[in-house]
């Protein structure tokens, strides 16, 4: 009896869950859809001179679209390595008070607020320009960075729990094939581990996607149009969202502010739905 009341019970948790995602969608959807057009990627500029950057776009948020694109790239780029050869120590080394403090370690700056981080990088830029470099100035780059820091934990931790959570009997036949310990890791261990794995690399880059606090310290600015440099101020989508949102002084910039968030789910969608096309088509080649 238990049982079937802690299933219902669990049934009816997810059936919520589910409702309160689809309302929330449905509205983004009925606000965010009429304002998709043209008009609101490029404004008033030739579409295809704007694409090109050989047209400045005021009013539409082309350049917050390829802005996101770019610091979440780079910021990847950054995290990647780091990110999966912590995850892979930590699930590798042996126990030893060491392992367990990084461990801990990994965990605090997995929860650590966005808004610590976004600080950390101006403060970097405070330092540079106080003692090295004058000229520093919050950038491209530095958003990518601070980014980056943010989302190795998450990196680290899908790596680390997926890893641990293999059955203990596919390192021990791989060892008694004659493999090294590299060898099982890299050739079986790894391979069955990839799943999780990309799911931990798909929650990052979504956390990248949808930073606000960060990009705002660090060097995101309305109105700066096509990134012009890794040391050059940018858009972004979450930081033309929050713009519009809580400065709009008309229907058209509101309706503009649901059209940007709109994109911004479309472009998270389709980086998740390209991770998975991958994976699958790596899972079937081997």
């Amino acid at each position: 009896m238990k049982a079937r009341l802690f299933h219902l019970w669990c049934l009816c948790c997810t059936i919520g869950l589910l409702i309160c995602l689809t309302a929330l969608l449905g509205f983004i959807l009925n606000r965010g859809a009429p304002a998709f057009s043209l008009s609101l990627f490029f404004g008033d500029a030739d579409t295809i001179k704007a694409i090109f950057g050989l047209e400045p776009i005021w009013d539409g948020i082309w350049p917050a679209c390829i802005g996101t694109i770019t610091v979440v790239t780079f910021a990847l780029s950054i995290a990647l390595i780091p990110g999966l050869a912590t995850g892979i120590w930590l699930a590798t080394s042996s126990d030893s008070r060491f392992s367990r403090l990084v461990a801990f370690g990994i965990d605090i700056l997995a929860g650590i607020p966005s808004i610590l981080m976004g600080l950390f990088g101006f403060t970097l830029i405070l330092f540079l320009r106080n003692w090295l470099l004058p000229s520093a100035n919050t950038c491209l780059v530095l958003s990518a960075l601070s980014l980056a820091l943010l989302i190795i934990p998450y990196l680290a931790v899908a790596t680390r729990t997926t890893l641990n959570a293999l059955p203990p009997s596919l390192e021990i036949t791989a060892l008694s094939l004659g493999m090294t310990r590299w060898q099982a890791l890299r050739m079986v261990l790894l391979p069955q581990a990839a799943k999780g794995i990309s799911g931990g690399i798909m929650l990052a880059a979504g956390r990248a996607a949808e930073d606000t606090a960060v990009i705002m310290l660090t060097g995101v600015v309305a109105n700066a149009g096509l990134p012009g440099g890794v040391f050059e101020r940018y858009e972004a989508l979450p930081f033309t969202i929050f713009y519009y949102s809580a400065q709009y002084q008309s229907d058209a910039e509101l309706q503009m502010a649901f059209g940007a968030a709109l994109t911004l789910l479309c472009l998270t969608a389709t980086i998740f739905s390209v991770s998975n096309f991958l994976l699958r088509t790596s899972s079937r080649q081997h």
